[in-house]
């Protein structure tokens, strides 16, 4: 819900930035959910539906008698330029890799251009746009300049309607503060990169406020002409003026008739819209946002269980008969033997070794037990 619902009643400001004596309620739109991911979706899709088809000429990279000369004469079998007698005869042609050829898959005037946009999702994204427009942060975060505008959203009234001259608009925006944000657009205005230059689209700006009105009686010829501004009818708010770029937060500035119709425009979730049949404002799925908030509020933590804090140990991995000799055992008994002579094996060496360098023959620790076996074994025979 959005942070603007903390002050239920909007001051009223006169064309000279004074308090114009009266306040209006807070439409209920302004506390639609925020949701920056629908309104990027949606914007997505409506911004598909201005676009002009293109193609290139159906005869481009064609418009030669060009063959292939087939198998047997060692050179790809492309279709080639017929004739002689020039650098053109013999050279590749149609294919999307040779000089003059075609582009590949070519592109066609039938492709799918627009989009149909589910009017249930694109007035969710438009009331989402709305309540954005009502925090502060979110608008100083889309870049506009609002530190010596009053109060957001900010509501002047009707004599605004009324304005006939450029003059008047300027000498408004300048009484208001609304100014230092007209002043952004004219510090960033710049050459556009790419080949726009040569399509009358040259230079390129930012977006300063959208004036929102109920009734033109001079209004959108007075601000027309200031760059940035932009100017539309509450009934026929556009999601591509509300949220430019997909991004929600535009600074907007209302007239006061224009702010008291949003409650019959969008509902109020406990009255439906008048202007649009069955609709309502789209239920917020968290009454409070604030997550850390909410998880430290004491109705909460004397519900949890108590943290459990007892350390499990992690399951042992499982040992490697290689290197662990009791994992060894269990797969393969008899490897304590074959281990053991294996190790007096090596005994025999070293001392036989160091034998041959003294010039002894080596004492064999063995031979008191082979004596004895031997001596068994004779008396057993008798």
């Amino acid at each position: 819900m959005s942070l603007s619902a903390a002050r239920p009643l909007i001051t009223v400001y006169s064309e000279k930035n004074e308090k114009a004596g009266n306040n209006v309620c807070l439409p209920a739109v302004f506390k639609a959910p925020v949701r920056p991911d629908i309104v990027s979706t949606i914007h997505n899709e409506i911004a598909k539906n201005k676009r002009q088809p293109y193609c290139v000429n159906r005869d481009a990279g064609h418009q030669t008698s060009a063959e292939s000369w087939g198998t047997g004469r060692a050179v790809a079998r492309i279709p080639r330029v017929r004739g002689g007698g020039t650098h053109r005869s013999g050279q590749g042609a149609f294919g999307n890799m040779c000089r003059g050829g075609r582009m590949f898959a070519p592109t066609k005037t039938w492709r799918r251009w627009h989009r149909k946009i589910n009017v249930a999702q694109k007035r969710y994204a438009i009331c989402s746009a709305i309540a954005a427009t009502g925090v502060p942060a979110l608008v100083m975060a889309k870049g506009h300049v609002i530190n010596g505008i009053n109060e957001v959203p900010f509501v002047v009234s009707d004599k605004l309607q009324g304005f006939q001259k450029t003059k008047e608009a300027v000498v408004f925006l300048r009484k208001s503060k609304a100014w230092a944000d007209v002043a952004k657009v004219y510090a960033t205005r710049r050459m556009r990169a790419g080949k726009g230059k040569l399509r009358n689209r040259r230079r390129v700006q930012k977006l300063g406020p959208l004036v929102i009105y109920d009734q033109d009686q001079g209004l959108t010829k007075a601000f027309r002409n200031i760059p940035g501004v932009d100017t539309i009818q509450v009934d026929a708010l556009n999601l591509l003026k509300l949220a430019p770029g997909g991004h929600v937060g535009r600074f907007c500035i209302w007239t006061e008739s224009a702010f008291k119709k949003l409650d019959n425009l969008y509902g109020t979730w406990k009255k439906s819209s008048t202007e649009k049949s069955g609709w309502n404002l789209p239920m917020p799925k968290m009454a409070n946002t604030d997550l850390s908030k909410l998880l430290k509020s004491e109705e909460i933590r004397k519900v949890l269980r108590a943290p459990n804090r007892k350390i499990v140990k992690a399951k042992k991995t499982k040992a490697n008969p290689l290197k662990n000799i009791r994992a060894l055992l269990k797969l393969n008994p008899y490897a304590a033997v074959t281990k053991k002579q294996a190790a007096l094996t090596q005994e025999k060496r070293v001392r036989d070794k160091a034998a041959k360098k003294t010039g002894k023959a080596a004492a064999d620790p063995m031979a008191k037990r082979k004596a004895a076996v031997a001596k068994s074994g004779k008396k057993s025979k008798k």
